[in-house]
């Protein structure tokens, strides 16, 4: 019997919910690619008929995915897109079966060049409005990092405000955790 994967920590959560409902076939995002593990496992989810978006600003993090992708054999059903996530509204066309939102910086990378409130909401929103019902939303927040708590609360701020008719929005806090650890706001949209 396989042992159950952890749940320490804001992406293990994240991933848990993405192996739920993303299905063999989807079309999925990956609004920050970062060093390609969401990338990577959204790949696998959706299988050869299935297609991924993947975004990121850096062009080492777009590297280093697309090496990661090749590795694994999955680099057919992605799409690698060198562009801030506040772009995929102009980028991305079709329903998305999830959305999948890693902010901060590049881990390993540098850590001045991090993801701002004004551009993930934007993005957020963007990406709410291609969700198919049932489709879900992930932001792993960040908020040890200058710039982190502002964006965290703009992130919640923007969650708040969708309507209870149109998404369910969560709050995923370990409670067992110091105060600037990483959590999850996830997003569902109603069916």
């Amino acid at each position: 019997m396989k042992k159950p994967e952890s749940l320490r920590g804001a992406v293990p959560l994240a991933h848990f919910y993405l192996k739920e409902r993303v299905r063999e076939g989807d079309r999925v995002l990956d609004a920050t690619c970062g060093n390609g593990q969401d990338t990577l496992l959204l790949a696998e989810l959706v299988g050869e008929g299935g297609e991924v978006v993947a975004f990121d600003v850096q062009p080492r993090a777009i590297a280093a995915t697309g090496e990661l992708l090749e590795r694994h054999g999955v680099s057919g059903r992605v799409r690698l897109v060198e562009a801030g996530h506040e772009r995929l509204g102009e980028l991305v066309s079709g329903e998305l079966a999830a959305a999948v939102f890693n902010l901060g910086y590049l881990p390993g990378g540098d850590a001045a060049l991090v993801t701002v409130p004004e551009n993930s909401v934007a993005a957020l929103t963007q990406a709410a409005g291609l969700l198919k019902p049932g489709g879900i939303l992930t932001v792993a927040l960040y908020t040890g990092h200058d710039g982190g708590p502002e964006e965290a609360g703009a992130v919640e701020a923007w969650a708040a405000g969708l309507s209870p008719r149109e998404f369910n929005v969560w709050s995923c806090r370990q409670l067992n955790r110091p105060p600037l650890a990483p959590y999850l706001v996830f997003v569902e949209k109603v069916r």
